[in-house]
């Protein structure tokens, strides 16, 4: 199943970053090979100063080793080896009607002394994380999300989409990072569904992506925007990294397990402004996200 599953994400990455090469119509990405001293590496591939996206990074990874001892408290286990793989992207447009979008598949197994596997399960997701609020392109990326899921079970959209609303919540700001998508992990072989059948759901997610995310890039990326839009963004995106260094577990999981911190922190936008209580006008469009924000909503009921 690794090797499967690894294969997959290489090709994912392929096709991931082709078409938004294609969509950006001027940078490439930029690759990076790396590996890790204590087992694994990666493939880091980063596009930059674009005419549509301002940072993004689309990365495989493939690390195994002894898990640390701070992961072995947070998974309740004694001395382990584990192997983990998986594609994580984010991108950062320009332009601030183009919203920040971010994505992760991933697969672990964990193993006895012996070398004998004694867990194993998939993980991941896709969120979107607009400045100003397009309706319809909220119900199309969460569309796209439903029809994926439903394939595999009409209950897993809500499901995961509830789990996605409640992990991306900024809980010392009281609001979400952004409109949500899916969020689900630990996805483990049960009596109803096989590791086969997580391995089937998740790469289905992952081949929903381009679908939910390229033509809301290609709709939005040449909307003319001001000084104030673009600070407005700026703003957002200080949100975004106040919860990617606060709250979020992958983020965790690298720098515990002595993950490559260039890769790591390719999801933080490289400009940000954080201003002092700042509040959007009364009934102003930057107001009306605001107000999505504090309370999770049904995008395609």
């Amino acid at each position: 199943m690794k090797d499967k599953f690894y294969n997959y994400i290489e090709g994912l990455q392929d096709r991931i970053t082709q078409k938004l090469e294609e969509i950006d119509g001027k940078a490439k990405f930029q690759e990076d090979l790396w590996e890790r001293n204590e087992g694994g590496g990666g493939r880091t591939r980063v596009i930059e100063n674009g005419n549509v996206f301002e940072k993004g990074g689309v990365n495989i990874s493939a690390v195994h080793g002894p898990l640390d001892p701070a992961m072995q408290q947070y998974f309740k286990v004694g001395d382990v080896n584990f192997f983990a793989c998986g594609l994580s992207l984010v991108i950062h447009p320009r332009n601030p009607m183009l919203p920040t979008v971010h994505a992760n598949w991933r697969y672990f197994e964990m193993y006895d002394q012996e070398g004998n596997t004694i867990d194993q399960w998939f993980g991941g997701g896709q969120d979107l994380t607009p400045y100003y609020l397009f309706e319809e392109d909220a119900k199309h990326f969460h569309s796209v999300c439903k029809k994926a899921c439903d394939l595999h079970g009409k209950d897993l959209y809500p499901k995961y989409k509830k789990q996605c609303d409640e992990y991306f919540w900024n809980s010392h700001r009281d609001e979400a990072r952004g409109i949500g998508g899916l969020f689900f992990d630990h996805l483990k072989s049960t009596d109803e569904r096989s590791i086969e059948d997580w391995y089937a759901f998740v790469t289905e997610i992952g081949n929903s992506f381009l679908e939910a995310y390229a033509p809301i890039a290609e709709k939005r990326k040449n909307i003319d925007y001001s000084k104030e839009q673009r600070d407005w963004q700026e703003i957002r995106r200080g949100r975004y990294v106040e919860f990617n260094l606060v709250h979020d577990k992958g983020t965790l999981f690298g720098l515990k397990t002595n993950g490559r911190i260039e890769s790591i922190f390719m999801s933080l936008p490289p400009h940000v402004q954080w201003h002092y209580n700042h509040h959007p006008e009364e009934g102003s469009e930057e107001e009306k996200l605001l107000k999505v924000l504090m309370k999770p909503k049904d995008w395609v009921s």
